[in-house]
């Protein structure tokens, strides 16, 4: 709310079960949510049908039509199943906030260096990326805003 920025939330459905005020805050103010499956599953390491279950039962939960496979892969059978219910949201730039090998400073610089017009760029809420986030997300939006970009949403047409 500070940068006026909006952003749209991927998020694992086990955590919207577990912290369902966490999910409603991000609606209410007016963020967009998408569906990053159930338990954080790849889609290499399971059948085509377990991984349906586990995104269909995320969007019980998370009710949205835009999907991010974790790890941003998905297997051919995978997307096909999902392509046919979701809009398949990528990134360009992911910042590696979760890497142990990055400081928030180096997450911040990978925005600074990679960041380009219409640019999708993915940080993560994880326990391993959290005090990066803290760091280098504030700090991203500042430096974001002063270069002239803006924060957009995905609409209904996109």
């Amino acid at each position: 709310d500070k940068y006026g920025a909006k952003a749209t939330f991927f998020m694992v459905g086990d955590n919207v079960r577990k912290y369902p005020e966490l999910y409603e805050e991000v609606v209410r103010r007016g963020h967009l949510v998408g569906n990053h499956t159930y338990h954080h599953l790849g889609s290499f390491k399971h059948f085509t049908l377990t991984y349906a279950v586990d995104v269909t039962e995320a969007n019980a939960l998370i009710k949205s039509k835009y999907f991010r496979p974790p790890h941003g892969w998905l297997r051919h059978s995978v997307y096909w199943w999902v392509k046919q219910k979701y809009r398949v949201v990528m990134w360009d730039l992911v910042t590696r906030d979760y890497s142990k090998w990055l400081t928030g400073h180096d997450v911040l610089r990978n925005v600074r260096r990679y960041a380009r017009n219409g640019s999708i760029i993915t940080f993560h809420d994880s326990l391993k990326s959290i005090d990066k986030l803290h760091y280098a997300l504030p700090r991203a939006l500042e430096w974001l805003k002063h270069e002239g970009y803006e924060f957009k949403i995905f609409e209904e047409g996109d």
